[in-house]
């Protein structure tokens, strides 16, 4: 538990008292840690540790790695730098870290300054609890290797945070903290003015290059890193100034803050795409202050745009500078062996499997509503003495149900469930073959024309099988009543198709195209509207859960659009019905669309264009919601297309163990010294220590 408790540090007694206690609190932390806490640090111990002696378990350096090193890791952070963790968490300098070496370590992981911690441990080589001028010195060169920009360690800024103990400079905790926060702008400017042999603020583009390849090159992709030298396209000069060289800096320091800027602008910007000015408008606009200058802004937007800083961006393009390991698509296809297209068998496999989607998802909306589908009310006539059978919804419900039972409310789903398949899956298909053709692949947005059109589109191309469908099932439906009361034999769904014919089946397919038009066009577009502008699908990688799906399909289908629609729309269904249905004697024969609007509403009114409204309005949205919801998440398997996103840390930490992803921390303010701050040292002992001699077995010197 050494490293666990500090040395008191010479600040001032004050914070050593604090450090001191700051420590035993870490302590005290690790006794009272949960039982669940402990037992993942064990069994990660347990699945790593490799080396035994007298029967204890220990990790060497590799084993170490493989513990704490996150495994979906977004920079370019090599093994050989988080091996200096090891260092820190091998308090015995013995190459092996015991299970109580291990606990002692997560425990200092958990520190809100575990960064700086760290760093401070292994700058103090020999554990006084204050680094020297010389072991600050010593570990600096150790690490940065002779072919690095010099650094003056006898410059005024570096004697600013240097106290004096016993004639000697030394460094406590929180001068060093504070020199390490600075250092990385010191060494840019003392390499800027080592480069800059005229003395006229400026350096080569190359130069430039250098310098950011030092002190931040572990954060950037190497796609910006080819387009470094391209900064000097700014000024007319060719070459780069000191105050470029600064703005970039502060753009890499800034990096977090930058992307969340940039997800949000996108997300909030009507096409997805932003320019310099709407990125300082929202910078200005989530912080007191302004965050970047627009030479700063100029920058981001220069290397995103690949040279062309004046366009308007998706986020997409920003990935090479947001994510280190970024790559270009085709290279990632070809380093990984990818054929982009697949074979025209698993074409058709995906095609069926897509109908099979839409079927079944149909399916299981149309059985959860089918008895509230009233045919009945919509084709009585009130014209007719005697055909008054239902005063409304509620009446018809209960005369269904006392003539014909439980079985009444059922009848005709048979053709509805057959037909169901190929309807929901064209429509389906339609829709989203539309939206992808008319999306914008960089941005995923569509505009809300195209959205309108790829509605109306599906709703149209349902029609082939919805009328067919439709005039089956409501004579079915129909036939039933008649039975009951005038003593008709019931006919089947074969017979009704013979008897009807080819173009009989599309009796009233005008009507039908007048209903499924608009709503269809209006429910689409208001469903991905409400997954992408309530619900943020996308927003930062986020996949809508189970609930929240069910909430827009909910939503969509009781308040915002599927009600207005169906009950707008049942004009249309009532004409679709009478056309439909066999008029029998006495009763008003339709010669088409126009001339059942006419009639209807002169020999009955109004008010009989909207028959069975309420019965349509609880049938119709709430049938495509469940429809959409089972699509949604029967379309996620087992082909679900991967769209182009971004992954950063921002997106890719919650995949990674706490502890992992505090290690990965841990090391910020090291890199930040040196890009590759640990790969040179990382094959030499630790700088000034010896490690204590090996007796119980060679391993341990490993």
């Amino acid at each position: 538990m050494t490293r666990a408790i500090s040395t008191v540090h010479c600040d001032v007694d004050a914070a050593s008292s604090s450090l001191t206690g700051s420590a035993l609190k870490s302590v005290r932390s690790v006794v009272a840690a949960p039982e669940s806490e402990m037992k993942r640090w064990r069994r990660i111990f347990e699945a790593n540790a490799k080396v035994v002696i007298d029967g204890e378990k220990y990790l060497d350096p590799d084993s170490f790695v493989n513990a704490i090193a996150p495994k979906s890791d977004s920079t370019k952070i090599g093994r050989a730098q988080f091996a200096i963790l090891f260092r820190v968490a091998d308090s015995s300098k013995r190459g092996l870290v015991s299970w109580g070496d291990f606990t002692v370590f997560e425990t200092l992981l958990k520190r809100p300054d575990a960064d700086y911690w760290i760093a401070f441990q292994y700058f103090d080589v020999d554990n006084s609890g204050t680094i020297t001028f010389d072991e600050f010195k010593n570990v600096f060169l150790a690490n940065v290797g002779p072919s690095a920009i010099p650094f003056d360690f006898d410059c005024d800024w570096v004697k600013l945070y240097l106290g004096r103990k016993n004639g000697t400079h030394v460094l406590g905790y929180n001068e060093f903290t504070q020199l390490m926060k600075g250092l990385q702008g010191e060494r840019l400017r003392q390499a800027f003015k080592y480069l800059d042999k005229d003395q006229d603020g400026f350096i080569r583009p190359e130069e430039f290059k250098q310098i950011i390849l030092e002190i931040a090159g572990h954060k950037l992709s190497d796609a910006v890193i080819e387009r470094l030298p391209t900064l000097c396209t700014l000024t007319p000069s060719g070459r780069i100034s000191y105050s470029e060289v600064v703005a970039f800096q502060n753009v890499i320091r800034e990096m977090d803050m930058v992307e969340r800027i940039l997800r949000e602008a996108t997300a909030k910007s009507k096409d997805g795409r932003i320019d310099q000015s709407d990125f300082l408008n929202h910078s200005a606009a989530i912080s007191r202050y302004a965050l970047f200058t627009p030479m700063e802004a100029s920058i981001i937007f220069h290397f995103a745009g690949r040279g062309s800083g004046e366009k308007r961006l998706a986020l997409l393009d920003f990935a090479q500078l947001l994510d280190p390991q970024w790559r270009a698509p085709h290279e990632v296809l070809e380093a990984n062996d990818i054929r982009p297209k697949a074979s025209f068998l698993q074409g058709v496999f995906k095609s069926a499997y897509g109908f099979v989607q839409g079927g079944i998802a149909g399916a299981m909306g149309a059985t959860i509503v089918y008895p509230i589908d009233m045919g009945k009310m919509q084709n009585q006539r009130s014209t007719v003495v005697g055909q008054m059978l239902y005063k409304n919804s509620i009446d018809c419900a209960q005369k269904i149900f006392r003539n014909e039972g439980l079985m009444g409310f059922y009848r005709g789903l048979g053709p509805q469930l057959i037909g169901v398949a190929p309807e929901k899956a064209i429509k389906l298909t339609v829709n989203d073959i539309i939206r992808g053709r008319a999306m914008d692949p960089e941005t995923g947005r569509i505009k809300l024309g195209w959205e309108l059109v790829a509605g109306g589109m599906a709703g149209g191309c349902q029609v082939i099988f919805t009328n067919p469908l439709e005039i089956v099932k409501i004579r079915l439906q129909i036939q039933g009543e008649a039975a009951k009361l005038e003593g008709v034999v019931k006919q089947g769904a074969a017979h009704i198709v013979r008897q009807l014919g080819v173009f009989g089946l599309y009796k009233g397919a005008s009507a039908c195209l007048l209903r499924d038009i608009p709503f269809s066009a209006i429910y689409f577009t208001a469903y991905s509207h409400l997954k992408k502008d309530v619900f943020h699908e996308g927003y930062n990688g986020k996949h809508l859960s189970f609930l929240e799906t069910l909430g827009a399909a909910g939503h969509c289908s009781e308040f915002t659009s599927g009600m207005p629609a169906a009950y707008l729309t049942t004009p249309a269904d009532v004409v679709k019905t009478r056309l439909q249905v066999e008029a029998r004697q006495g009763q008003t024969h339709y010669k088409g669309l126009t001339d059942a609007f006419i009639k209807i509403h002169k020999e009955e009114g109004f008010k009989a264009l909207f028959k069975g409204g309420p019965a349509r309005v609880l049938r119709s949205s709430p049938q495509f919601g469940f429809t959409l919801l089972a699509y949604e998440y029967l379309q996620k398997y087992p082909w679900q297309d991967n769209k182009p996103e971004i992954k950063t840390a921002l997106t890719t930490s919650k995949r990674d163990e706490m502890s992992q992803i505090r290690a990965r921390n841990a090391l910020k303010i090291l890199l930040d010294v040196h890009g590759d701050f640990g790969r040179r040292a990382a094959s030499f002992s630790h700088p000034l220590v010896k490690r204590a001699p090996s007796t119980t077995s060679p391993s341990k010197s490993a």
